[in-house]
């Protein structure tokens, strides 16, 4: 028996994407129960007003709400079930049609976990064509607390082929089991965190309560990803919010790695890094 299979999708000046990321989405090979689409602050959103609607979707345009509550807004509108998976989609994340049937089957294999999600390459829009090069194979942990999406940058040479159990997930691609969200109440996504590190707390929340993290090479999906190559080019606004957040990750989740997020902070700060 099929499982019902939620997608909720956060766009934000998201015109160039969203609809490659919906034609991938019409040709998965399971059926979607659910499909929101929440415009979080679009400078012009009636690019919304355009798309064809797929079905049992929903399109919700609040103010600039940030990514953790926009997500957390899509989940209420759309999921009517506690069992089943629910897929956090970015629109620049784009799908092969048998991603969603795959996911469902890696959550059957893997019961204790609450989050399956693959191997994201990269892709240039521009382009419109894969870069060749990984994105993201899970993210993981610095012994001095430094974050980071394991491989990205790195060309694909099948380097990650196993599957592992890494200490977070991207939050461009996340395959959530809806019976390890039941007691978030709908807040899966913790709105303290306006856009950076969210994907990472919730992570951290779920291997707390016992639940598992999986990542399986087989699960292949392409992502833009928004963050600039360099760091130079990234905007000192959104530096400062990452920095900022994570120390507000620590805070929730106190531990040694503090002193490197306030380090990064200060430094962020002072001499703009």
């Amino acid at each position: 028996m099929a499982i019902p299979v939620y997608v909720v999708i956060v766009t934000h000046n998201s015109a160039e994407e969203l609809d490659i990321c919906l034609a991938h989405l019409e040709k998965q090979t399971v059926p979607i129960k659910g499909v929101a689409i929440v415009d979080s602050g679009s400078t012009d959103p009636n690019f919304l007003d355009d798309i064809s609607p797929l079905p049992g979707m929903k399109i919700i345009k609040t103010e600039n709400v940030g990514f953790s509550r926009a997500n957390n807004i899509g989940f209420k509108q759309i999921v009517e079930d506690r069992e089943g998976m629910v897929v956090f989609l970015n629109p620049d994340t784009f799908l092969p049609p048998d991603y969603l049937a795959q996911a469902v089957n890696v959550l059957n294999e893997n019961p204790a976990a609450a989050v399956v999600s693959g191997k994201l390459l990269g892709f240039d829009l521009k382009e419109q064509k894969p870069s060749g090069k990984i994105d993201s194979t899970g993210i993981f942990r610095r012994w001095y607390g430094r974050w980071y999406d394991r491989g990205q940058g790195q060309k694909d040479l099948g380097q990650y082929d196993l599957i592992s159990a890494p200490l977070a997930l991207c939050g461009a691609l996340m395959c959530c089991r809806l019976k390890a969200l039941v007691p978030f109440r709908g807040d899966v996504f913790d709105p303290d965190f306006f856009l950076y590190k969210e994907d990472i707390e919730l992570c951290i929340r779920l291997r707390a309560a016992g639940w598992t993290l999986v990542y399986d090479p087989k699960l292949i999906a392409h992502h833009c990803r928004g963050w600039a190559r360099k760091r130079q080019k990234v905007s000192y606004d959104l530096r400062l919010m990452a920095a900022r957040n994570e120390v507000l990750l620590y805070r929730k989740h106190p531990g040694p790695a503090m002193v490197w997020a306030l380090l990064k902070l200060f430094l962020v700060q002072v001499f703009r890094l």
